[in-house]
């Protein structure tokens, strides 16, 4: 009886360890952000969820949301909040949307062709729930927060892609086509760094 409740403290420990360390990596990487040609400037880059992916594949879904709060906290407190939380509590159920469809899929399947079912369905969801969420929240908020009526939200993207006329082709040529990328882009790296990685978070 002692064994076995020492080997669970210790396995505790080992995971909360290892979830400590992928969301501290995350934190760093949300800082590392770059635009895209195709979306406005205050659209950005970055690859926090692809510690956050890892560690969903390799730990569970759980894990890999539980990872995503601790890497938007880390954020909080680095850089703090112009949108109350609000744009936080977005960046994380969007985040949710790509990392735990992919966890979900590969739990059940396995193997090489589950995780690129995962990506897919990941993706679509990201796309999806992300559209939802700038549509109905973000853009709104940010308006707000900019003192700005979200007009002139709408024809900062209209000079980067002149299509972008309205809020709805503002989710569909800048949102949707965001998350697209960079759901690819994150799909590949996870593809590529996942089992060289994986042995190692399973110890």
């Amino acid at each position: 009886m002692k064994q076995a409740t020492a080997r669970k403290n210790v396995l505790s420990v080992n995971m909360m360890t290892k979830v400590a360390l992928l969301a501290a990596a995350a934190g760093v990487l949300m800082l590392l952000e770059f635009p895209l040609w195709f979306a406005p400037p205050f659209y950005k880059l970055d690859l926090s969820e692809l510690p956050v992916l890892i560690g969903a594949l390799s730990l569970g879904p759980a894990a890999g949301a539980i990872i995503e709060l601790i890497k938007i906290l880390i954020n909080f407190v680095l850089n703090g909040t112009i949108t109350g939380g609000v744009g936080e509590a977005a960046n994380f159920i969007i985040g949710c949307s790509f990392v735990l469809p992919v966890a979900f899929i590969y739990q059940r399947q396995h193997h090489r062709q589950g995780l690129i079912v995962g990506f897919v369905c990941g993706i679509v969801s990201m796309c999806i729930i992300g559209a939802l969420v700038n549509g109905l929240i973000l853009l709104p908020v940010y308006a707000t927060v900019f003192s700005m009526p979200i007009e002139g939200l709408i024809a900062m993207g209209t000079m980067v892609n002149n299509h972008i006329v309205d809020l709805f082709t503002f989710v569909l040529w800048a949102v949707v086509p965001f998350n697209l990328v960079k759901g690819c882009i994150l799909s590949l790296l996870t593809f590529f760094l996942y089992k060289r990685l994986s042995s190692s978070l399973k110890k």
